[in-house]
C-alpha cells in the first residue's frame, strides 16, 4: 500500500442554518465560480482510549465519499496549515500498516478504534482567478456528528471550510472581511471531530517554557530538553521508513539530551536523570549499530571508489562491500524491533513526563545566566583535561585518548547550544568551537574503527596487510586520513580557546 502526502492550507467557521452565502467575487483574485458540485461524506474518526491523537491535535479517519475517498491521516504543521497523508480505503476498521506506523510514537502500542462517526453534506465551490487559475476550494458543510467513545454523543451543525489552493494569505485575509460580511464566525473548534466531542476533548499536550536570559536556569535547560524530544518525535516515523538522515538525526537528538541531563545533572533530581540517561544510551546504542554501519559502508565504499580499477581486486571489493552492507541491515533490523518494544515507549513516556513536570532542585529556581555560565565551564574544564591526557598517551592508547577528547567535546557542544537562548552570542560561539574539535576527531574516529574493521577483513581471509594484499592500498589510505584529522585538531587546539560564557 501507498501513501501520499499533501499539505492543507485552510480556515473554518462557524454559520447558521439561513446564512446567505457569501459574495464569492467580492474576494480579491475571485474572476469566477464554477458550478457547485453536492458531495455526501461519510467519515469514521479513530483513535486511542485515552485519545492520545486528539491531545497531539493529529486526526486520523476513513472516509468514503467526495473526491478524495480513503485513509486520510492529518498532523499539525503551523497556523492554518496541516500535512495530509492519504492511504488508500483498504478494510473499514484496519488501520494501513503504514500510516499506524507513523503514529506509533504517539499510540506506543496502544490500539486504535473508532470514537466518532461524521456524515457531511457538502457543497463545493471552486474559485478561481485569472488565467483561470484555481485559487481556493470553499466547502458549505451541514454536519452530524456522533461520538463512540469514551461517551456517546450526537450533534448537528453548519460549517465553511476556505482551504487555499494557489491562493496565498492575501486571498485569506480578503475571504475572511467578505465571510464575516455574510455572517461567519472564525470557528471556535480546530476540527469536526474537536466540535463532536464539545466539552469531552481532551486538552493539548502542553508547551514548555521558552529560554529567556533573564528567566530560571531550570526553565532554560527545559526548553531545550522539549526540543530535542520533539526532534526524536518528528523523526520517528521517517527511521521506521528508511528516511535519508533519520537514524542520523534521532541518535543525535538523544545524545544532545543524555548530554544535557549530565552537564546540568544538578539542576534536577539525581535519580530521576540518571534513569534517562542510562535509557537514553540504550537508545542511542540501538540506533548507533545501524548508522555507524552506515557511516562505515559509505566511508570504505569511497575509497574504493577512489582506488584505480585493479589496486583492489573485484573479489576484494565484492567481499567488503557483502559484509558492510550486511552489518547495516542486520543493525537496521535490530533497531527496528528495539523501537517497537516496550522499553522504547516507557522512554518516552519518561522523557515527556520530565518535559511537562521537570524534577528540579531549589538551584534551578535562580537566575539562568550565572548558574548554567558556572556549570557549562565545568563541561570545558573535562575537555581540557582530556586534552591533556591525551598529550602522555601513545599508540592505541592515544586514539583513545583523542576519542574521549571528542566526546567531551561534542558534551560540552551540546551544553553550550542549550543556552543559546540565555547567553546568545558567546554560547553560539562555544559551541561551534566545540563542534569544529568534536567533527575533526570524528573525521579520526571513523579511520580508527575503518582499519580495524580492514585488518579483521584481512586476518579473516589468512593473509597479512603486506603490500600484496589487496587490503594494504586501503590501510594506507586511512592512515593518511588519521593523520591529517590529527594535525588538523593539533593546528586548531593551539588556535581557538574554549572561552567560558
Amino acid at each position: 500500500m501507498s501513501t501520499q502526502d499533501s499539505v492543507e492550507t485552510e480556515r473554518k467557521y462557524d454559520a447558521d442554518l439561513e446564512t446567505p452565502l457569501p459574495a464569492f467575487v467580492d474576494i480579491t483574485g475571485v474572476e469566477r465560480v464554477a458550478d457547485p458540485a453536492d458531495h455526501q461524506l461519510e467519515a469514521v474518526y479513530f483513535d486511542t482510549d485515552g485519545l492520545t491523537l486528539a491531545k497531539h491535535r493529529i486526526t486520523l479517519r476513513r472516509r468514503t465519499g467526495g473526491t478524495d475517498s480513503g485513509w486520510h491521516l492529518k498532523l499539525p504543521a503551523d497556523r492554518d496549515t496541516r500535512v495530509e497523508i492519504h492511504a488508500p480505503l483498504g478494510q473499514p476498521e484496519a488501520v494501513p500498516e503504514e500510516l499506524a506506523e507513523r503514529l506509533l510514537v504517539f499510540t506506543r502500542g496502544e490500539e486504535l478504534r473508532p470514537v466518532a462517526r461524521i456524515h457531511t453534506r457538502r457543497t463545493l465551490h471552486r474559485l478561481y482567478g485569472s488565467e483561470d487559475v484555481t485559487l481556493a476550494d470553499f466547502a458549505d458543510d451541514h454536519v452530524t456528528a456522533e461520538t463512540l467513545h469514551p461517551m456517546q454523543l450526537e450533534r448537528r451543525w453548519r460549517e465553511w471550510e476556505f482551504e487555499l489552493v494557489h491562493g496565498d494569505e492575501v486571498l485569506f485575509e480578503s475571504a475572511e472581511r467578505v465571510l464575516s460580511v455574510a455572517g461567519a464566525t472564525p470557528s471556535g473548534h480546530a476540527s469536526k471531530l474537536a466540535r463532536a466531542f464539545g466539552t469531552a476533548w481532551p486538552s493539548a499536550v502542553p508547551i514548555p517554557p521558552k529560554a529567556r536570559p533573564k528567566g530560571s536556569a531550570g526553565d532554560a535547560v527545559v526548553a531545550y530538553i522539549a526540543a530535542q524530544i520533539a526532534e526524536i518525535t518528528a523523526l520517528d516515523s521517517g527511521v521506521r521508513q528508511g528516511a535519508d538522515d533519520a537514524v542520523h538525526g534521532m541518535r543525535s537528538a538523544a545524545r544532545r539530551l543524555r548530554s544535557t541531563l549530565s552537564a546540568y545533572g544538578k539542576l534536577f533530581d539525581a535519580e530521576a536523570g540518571d534513569q534517562l540517561k542510562a535509557e537514553l544510551k540504550w537508545l542511542t546504542k540501538v540506533l548507533g549499530k545501524a548508522r555507524d554501519a552506515e557511516v562505515l559502508r559509505d566511508r570504505i565504499g569511497e575509497l574504493l571508489n577512489d582506488k584505480p580499477d585493479g589496486v583492489v581486486p573485484a573479489s576484494a571489493a565484492t567481499r567488503i562491500n557483502a559484509e558492510l552492507e550486511e552489518s547495516f541491515n542486520a543493525g537496521y533490523r535490530g533497531m527496528l524491533r528495539s523501537l517497537a518494544t516496550k522499553r522504547y515507549f516507557r522512554l518516552l513516556d519518561a522523557l515527556e513526563k520530565f518535559r511537562d513536570e521537570p524534577p528540579t532542585r531549589p538551584r534551578a529556581g535562580k537566575k539562568a545566566r550565572p548558574v548554567t555560565a558556572k556549570l557549562a565551564a565545568k563541561a570545558i574544564k573535562r575537555v581540557r583535561r582530556s586534552q591533556k591526557a591525551a598529550s602522555r598517551e601513545a599508540g592505541a592508547q592515544h586514539d583513545m585518548a583523542l576519542h574521549q577528547i571528542r566526546k567531551d567535546a561534542k558534551r560540552l557542544r551540546h551544553a553550550a547550544e542549550a543556552l543559546q537562548g540565555v547567553h546568545g552570542k558567546p554560547a553560539a560561539k562555544l559551541a561551534r568551537r566545540a563542534q569544529k574539535i568534536q567533527k575533526i576527531l570524528g573525521e579520526h574516529q571513523d579511520s580508527v574503527v575503518s582499519r580495524s574493521v580492514l585488518l579483521r577483513l584481512a586476518n579473516d581471509m589468512g593473509g597479512s596487510v603486506e603490500d600484496n594484499s589487496p587490503y594494504g592500498p586501503l590501510l594506507a589510505a586511512e592512515e593518511q586520513r588519521a593523520a591529517d584529522s590529527e594535525a588538523r585538531y593539533e593546528k586548531l587546539a593551539k588556535k581557538k580557546r574554549l572561552n567560558p560564557l
